[in-house]
């Protein structure tokens, strides 16, 4: 299998559109604590069931906390016929790079 793409957080899209998705795969209690905004949340473990839920047509970047978890879950859509990018230092490298971390109500956010 070829390497999985990956993309530091400067290279990223400022903003997620339509044809973009940023597929956050922490766990609930990260997800709570700050998110990025407009990320779509689905934890590692629960990828495999939920993978209909991920638009395969979609431009399709993954982000875990540092890296680690999103290449595993980047590794995983490619097999199954995706094209993911893996987010290198996830949502550490994200929070360092001054992009914005909010929670579920809008509020700022921590990683």
């Amino acid at each position: 299998m070829d390497a999985v793409s990956q993309i530091q957080v400067s290279g990223l899209p400022t903003e997620f559109g339509s044809d973009v998705v940023l597929l956050d795969v922490r766990e609930d209690d990260e997800w709570q604590r700050g998110h990025a905004p407009a990320a779509v949340h689905i934890p590692m473990g629960d990828v495999p069931a939920r993978i209909a839920e991920i638009d395969s047509t979609k431009e399709l970047f993954v982000i875990c906390a540092a890296g680690g978890r999103s290449l595993q879950v980047a590794q995983y859509l490619q097999a199954n016929g995706y094209q993911p990018v893996n987010v290198d230092g996830g949502m550490m490298a994200w929070q360092q790079s001054g992009r914005p971390v909010v929670t579920d109500s809008g509020a700022p956010g921590t990683v």
